[in-house]
């Protein structure tokens, strides 16, 4: 009975269905052909035509309120906010009017295309990542993007995108809605630029320099980076307002404003305080503070230069000079007003001192650096001058036996004294000399080798070197190891080039490739004072490692500290995961090394295996120390 109801009930449907196609909109017609149907089912015999006509009326009722919940969704969709609606593979399968209206495109232009055609490119690939995973997990994502019209404007608009599922929380389609945000953006830019801007100059404005100096302390304090503050104020400016007008005045306080800002970094702020006074603040300087010192000092002299230089002031040559007071900093121990203060009175010092000139808030800070040009002279003499030496430090197995040593820089300085690496090496580092320093360790590291080789008691020892991250990204520096071990005739192998982590850091896969270039000669890497820096595990892998070198700090605190228990236990496992050695640096006492060897490390370098010395001293642990290297000999090979 159900099967003859339904079968009439949709043969019904289709009468209707073809006479409003006829446009039959009368009821009083629909109503005749119900009635002839109803009349024709119990002439042929068929008692069901009650039941048929029944359910004619409750379809009737249902198609009615599904057109009208279409008529109303229609409606909707063409609302004032532009709207598209996706498949789920991301295809555009319906837009509105407010779209076309806010991109450019016209439906049929994008219909079939990937949103992603509106891209500006201002977004990375991470961005939108981000956006889709969150999509994905919660169905739905808000945010402010920028998209480009068709005509190629660049926009900021409000996108929402909301997943649409199935019944059985399948996504099934996504729908977009878009705003165009320009005027929003317009109004607060303006609103910002009247609040943190100089109207003059467009520089920030002592406000605007106030906020960003005190992210700066807060930034110095957790990074442990010096910042610098400098004080500019224009010398006898007075005179051209006085002589010229201030018209003039302004015209070359602009002038002025452009030169400072290509003075100093994107990253770093020129602000205008009034009248002819400015304050620049430099961030992420050096953590030294004499190498700080050295950096604001050169950006001082640059400064003081660019401002000497003649100014052409509406058909007027000009010329002025500035003078500069600076203060560093490096925590928020210091008050933002006391740092004004402090660069305000080092300022007057540099007036007082005939002007034109840079002037530092601590004089002891001008002694330093005073010493530190000496020292970049001296460094400069100390290759020509056979200053710089080798000592080794052993690293030894889980039975003590030598396995090789690691070769220290120590330079002999004639009034110093013996002079260690922490005291030059920084300096090195700036003034360029840190590359023929570390050609020069090469030559002495591979000219020792050779002796090594020489005799059976010493033949396999490795010797490792630390290479700078200057040094390291000299374009020829894969040449020079090549040439090197040609020339001195030394088995690759046995030279061991230390990495720390900050070469990492810069161009990561010219470093990867540089680096298999030089494992491809035979010589081994080791990653030095892992853990301390920012090490992407991501590239570990990648990397042609032979050996981690767990940092002294780590080990240290290994008695008594579960935390530094835990951080060498990580990274020894790492290690053996990835199938490299591990070695420990500032091996002190026996109670390290016993648990180190318990967590799986079984080779030591420090003072409890024996502390840095000449190569005479490090060579007597050998049973034929009368047939091996001499410093005569090693000088030698190095000549």
């Amino acid at each position: 009975m159900d099967y003859i109801v339904d079968y009439s009930s949709n043969k019904a449907a289709n009468l209707v269905i073809q006479a409003q196609q006829r446009g039959e909109k009368s009821h009083t017609k629909l109503w005749i052909l119900f009635t002839a149907f109803a009349l024709f089912t119990v002439f042929s015999g068929c008692i069901t035509a009650t039941m048929v006509l029944r359910n004619l009326f409750n379809r009737d009722s249902s198609l009615k309120k599904a057109h009208e919940n279409l008529r109303v969704a229609a409606t909707a969709f063409e609302t004032q906010e532009g709207m598209l609606v996706t498949n789920a593979d991301n295809k555009i399968l319906r837009v509105n009017r407010a779209f076309s209206r806010i991109t450019g495109y016209d439906a049929d232009e994008v219909i079939g295309q990937n949103p992603s055609v509106l891209s500006s490119g201002k977004h990375k690939k991470p961005f939108y990542l981000q956006m889709w995973k969150i999509i994905k997990e919660h169905g739905y994502w808000e945010g402010e993007v920028w998209d480009k019209r068709k005509n190629g404007d660049v926009y900021p608009q409000k996108l929402t995108v909301t997943a649409v599922t199935d019944n059985h929380s399948v996504i099934t389609n996504y729908v977009g809605t878009i705003s165009d945000i320009t005027l929003n953006k317009e109004a607060e830019k303006k609103i910002a630029d009247l609040a943190y801007f100089d109207p003059l100059t467009r520089l920030p404005n002592r406000r605007l320099l106030m906020d960003r100096l005190n992210h700066a302390l807060v930034t110095s304090t957790r990074n442990d980076h010096k910042g610098a503050l400098l004080f500019l104020d224009l010398d006898n400016f007075k005179t051209l307002n006085d002589t010229l007008g201030h018209d003039m005045g302004d015209i070359l306080l602009k002038k002025v404003a452009k030169r400072l800002v290509q003075c100093i970094r994107a990253s770093d702020t020129v602000s205008r305080f009034g009248g002819d006074e400015f304050v620049i603040l430099i961030e992420s300087l050096s953590r030294k503070s004499t190498i700080a010192a050295t950096q604001t000092k050169d950006i001082a002299k640059k400064i003081l230069t660019s401002i000497n230089l003649p100014y052409q002031l509406d058909g007027h040559d000009f010329s002025i000079s500035t003078s500069i007071g600076i203060t560093l900093f490096n925590s928020q121990k210091t008050s933002v007003d006391e740092l004004l203060k402090q660069a305000d009175i080092a300022l007057y010092q540099a007036k007082d001192d005939g002007r034109n000139s840079m002037r530092f808030f601590d004089p002891q800070m001008q002694e330093n650096i005073s010493n530190r040009v000496a020292l970049e002279e001296e460094l400069n003499n100390a290759i020509e001058n056979e200053q710089f030496e080798l000592y080794y430090q052993v690293q030894v197995d889980k039975h003590n036996n030598p396995l090789g040593a690691e070769a220290l820089l120590r330079w002999n300085h004639p009034i110093r004294g013996l002079v260690p690496p922490l005291e030059f090496i920084s300096v090195a580092e700036q003034n360029g000399s840190i590359i023929s320093i570390g050609q020069w360790v090469l030559d002495a590291a591979c000219a020792q080798l050779q002796l090594w080789q020489q005799n059976s008691s010493t033949e396999s020892l490795t010797l490792a070197i630390n290479v700078s991250a200057r040094q390291f990204h000299q374009d020829n520096f894969v040449a020079t190891i090549k040439s090197t071990l040609t020339r001195h005739k030394v088995r690759p192998e046995l030279l061991k080039l230390e990495l720390t982590e900050s070469i990492l850091l810069n161009d990561i896969d010219k470093t990867i490739v540089k680096m298999n270039q030089i494992a491809a000669l035979g010589i081994k890497f080791s990653l030095d004072d892992f853990g301390t820096g920012y090490s992407s595990l991501q590239y570990l892998k990648k990397l042609p490692l032979f050996q981690l070198k767990i940092d002294k700090s780590f080990v240290d605190g290994l008695a008594e500290g579960k935390c530094d228990q835990e951080i060498v236990r990580t990274i020894i496992s790492m290690a053996h995961n990835l199938g490299l050695s591990v070695i420990a640096e500032g091996v002190e006492d026996e109670s390290q090394r016993q648990i180190l060897s318990n967590e799986g490390c079984s080779h030591y370098q420090g003072h409890l295996c024996g502390k840095p010395e000449t190569i005479g001293k490090f060579e007597v642990r050998f049973s034929q120390a009368d047939t091996l290297s001499t410093p005569v000999a090693l000088t030698a090979i190095l000549n």
